[in-house]
């Protein structure tokens, strides 16, 4: 039993590391020093990449300012006419 464990164990170790070297190689790695080589997004158009910037930070600059506006208004009296 424990040597069936540990042949599995070492079997795993194995599939995983040449896993990891294949998923290395397959990677395009030969561009070091370029800028913006490593980053997920295409940093060419610079007007799309403004409204990128300005719409990733607004969302998390105004997210607490509207939670708390949200909150204000769930408790605030109602008025009635």
């Amino acid at each position: 039993m424990l040597l069936r464990q540990v042949s599995r164990l070492s079997q795993m170790a194995r599939k995983f590391s040449t896993t990891a070297l294949r998923r290395v190689d397959s990677q395009d790695w030969k561009q070091y020093g370029v800028p913006g080589s490593n980053i997920p997004f295409d940093i060419t158009n610079r007007y799309k990449l403004t409204a990128y910037f300005c719409v990733y930070f607004g969302i998390g600059f105004n997210a607490p300012f509207l939670l708390v506006i949200h909150q204000f208004l769930k408790h605030a009296p109602a008025e009635d006419e």
